[in-house]
C-alpha cells in the first residue's frame, strides 16, 4: 500500500473506533455515567423524562451514582401512559443483567409480571414514588427489595384541607385525575377525598383522568368549565395538569376566579404560585429518591438487608 493510501486507511479506521465508541443503544436517553471496567450497572427507569419531577429523580440518582462510582443507566418511555414500552426497556435491562434495578412504575400491575421477572435473574428492584399492586405481587409470588417514596394519600388530604380552609368551606369543585388505576393517583384522590368529608358544601362537581398531561389537562378542564360554570376550585393529581388548566381558566377569562391547587412543587407550579394563579401545590423530594435509590443499591449489592419502605417528606406550598 502507499503511503497515502496507508494515512487515509489509519485515518478511517481511527474514525471508525470514535463512533463506536460514542455510539448509545436504542431505548437510552441518558448516557452512562463515567465507569471501570467491573464497575456494578444500576438502572433507573422512570415513566418519562418529559416530566420535569423525573429528570429531578435522574439528577439525584446520578450524583449518587458519581459518589458511589456504580455505573447508571437512565431509561424511559416518550410518555407515562405507555406501559408497554416501559416493560419493554426492563425485559432489554434484564436480558442485559444489570446489577439492580430503580423503576417507578407506569403501571402499577402490569409492572408485576418484570418484576417477577428480575426476581428469578437475581436482580434486585427498588420501587420509587409509584408502588406495584400489593394483591398482584402476592398473587405472582414476585418480591421487591423495598420502597422509596411520599406518602400520597397524606399529599391528597393535606391539599384537601388547604382547600377547605382557603374556601372557607364551601365550593364547587373540579378534579383532575391522573392515569386511572395508577395507585399514585389514587392514593391522592383517597386523600383528597377523605379531607372534604366533613365539609358538605364543598362538592366535587367534576372528576375527569388527564393522564398527568399538560395538554389533557388543559383540553379537559376547558370542557369542564363548559359543562359547570360554576365552578370554583380545582385540585389537579399533577402540576402538569394544574398548569394546563390555568391556561385553560386564562383562555375563559377567569384568571382569579378558580382557586389551583396541584401536586409536585415542579419550579414551574411554583412560579405560578407566585404568580397568582395557581393556589398552592404540594411538595414531594424526586431527586432525594433517585439519591436514596442509588445508596440503597449499592448497600444492598454488599449484602446489608434494606428497611421495606422509606418515607420521603412532603410539604404543602403555597
Amino acid at each position: 500500500m502507499n503511503t497515502p493510501l496507508r494515512y487515509l486507511a489509519l485515518l478511517l479506521c481511527a474514525a471508525g473506533l470514535l463512533f463506536s465508541g460514542c455510539a448509545k443503544k436504542a431505548g437510552d436517553t441518558s448516557a452512562a455515567s463515567a465507569t471501570q471496567p467491573g464497575q456494578p450497572t444500576v438502572a433507573l427507569v422512570v415513566k418519562t423524562l418529559n416530566n420535569p419531577f423525573f429528570s429531578e429523580m435522574q439528577r439525584g440518582a446520578e450524583e449518587a451514582a458519581k459518589a458511589a462510582g456504580v455505573q447508571l443507566l437512565v431509561q424511559a418511555a416518550e410518555r407515562e401512559v405507555d406501559v408497554e414500552r416501559q416493560m419493554q426497556i426492563i425485559e432489554n435491562l434484564i436480558q442485559r443483567h444489570v446489577s439492580a434495578l430503580l423503576i417507578t412504575p407506569s403501571g402499577s400491575r402490569e409492572i408485576v409480571s418484570a418484576i417477577g421477572e428480575a426476581n428469578k435473574a437475581g436482580i434486585p428492584v427498588i420501587i420509587l414514588d409509584t408502588r406495584p399492586d400489593a394483591a398482584a405481587l402476592e398473587a405472582a409470588h414476585a418480591k421487591i427489595a423495598m420502597f422509596i417514596g411520599s406518602d400520597n394519600y397524606d399529599g391528597g388530604k393535606r391539599a384537601g384541607q388547604f382547600l377547605v380552609g382557603k374556601m372557607g368551606g364551601k365550593a364547587n369543585i373540579a378534579v383532575l385525575e391522573g392515569i386511572p388505576g395508577h395507585e399514585t393517583g389514587d392514593a391522592r384522590l383517597r386523600g383528597f377525598h377523605d379531607a372534604l368529608k366533613d365539609s358538605p358544601e364543598m362538592k366535587i362537581v367534576a372528576s375527569q383522568p388527564a393522564n398527568w398531561e399538560r395538554d389533557l389537562g388543559y383540553n379537559v378542564f376547558q370542557n369542564i368549565l363548559q359543562a359547570h360554570p360554576e365552578v370554583n376550585a380545582l385540585f389537579a393529581a399533577s402540576d402538569l395538569m394544574a398548569l394546563g388548566a390555568t391556561e385553560a381558566i386564562a383562555a375563559a377569562g377567569k384568571t382569579g376566579q378558580i382557586t389551583v391547587v396541584g401536586f409536585d412543587a415542579q419550579p414551574e407550579a411554583r412560579a405560578a404560585i407566585k404568580k397568582g394563579t395557581m393556589a398552592a401545590t404540594v411538595a414531594q423530594s424526586p431527586a432525594k429518591m433517585g439519591t436514596m435509590g442509588v445508596e440503597w443499591a449499592v448497600r444492598l449489592l454488599k449484602g446489608e438487608k434494606p428497611p421495606a419502605e422509606v418515607s420521603v417528606p412532603i410539604e404543602l406550598v403555597r
